[in-house]
């Protein structure tokens, strides 16, 4: 087993921060409260600290380091096909699209539930359909992110969920390592 140190503490703490924050808001809170909105805009301020970090952090946070791309994407498919296993040290291909996805996301969530606050927007139909649309969609995203979580710590032997609590991802001899 080698040990590949990938996820730094600020992206560790986003992502388990934002997933207590997302679901206390999205299965807790009563949406009309004051705690909902300030659960909200915990996470709108976490997601753009880690937006500067995407830009500005060590390798693996950067969102050059991890941008897919249609044929790393055709070729993790192809490895999932044929049985082929390969670890990442950052991102896999389709991981980093769910990754986006969420960020895209949450900013839309965030964007809607502010837009719902405000003068101009409040009791506007569309912006209160729209975020709960994105919502369920981050729901529906968060089920599948999961489950690809997963299915591919299980197919590669490489514990993803160990890795984002410790940092640390540890690589079974043998397997070979994408950057």
């Amino acid at each position: 087993m080698t040990h590949h140190r990938v996820w730094d503490p600020l992206v560790r703490l986003f992502h388990w921060s934002t997933v207590l924050l997302f679901a206390a808001n999205a299965f807790v809170t009563d949406p009309e409260s004051d705690l909902h909105l300030y659960l909200g805009y915990t996470v709108a301020a976490l997601l753009a600290i880690r937006i500067v970090w995407g830009f500005v952090g060590p390798a693996t946070a950067r969102f050059l380091h991890f941008l897919p791309t249609p044929a790393g994407v055709t070729q993790q498919l192809s490895d999932m096909v044929t049985g082929r296993k390969r670890a990442h040290l950052g991102h896999t291909p389709l991981g980093a699209l769910m990754i986006f996805n969420l960020l895209l996301s949450l900013a839309g969530i965030a964007l809607t539930g502010y837009m719902m606050g405000t003068d101009t927007f409040f009791g506007i139909e569309w912006v209160e359909e729209a975020h709960e649309l994105l919502v369920t969609w981050a729901e529906i995203s968060v089920v599948l992110h999961v489950a690809a979580v997963i299915w591919e710590s299980r197919r590669t032997g490489v514990n993803l969920t160990r890795a984002m609590v410790t940092g640390v991802k540890d690589v079974p001899n043998g397997l070979q390592i994408e950057p």
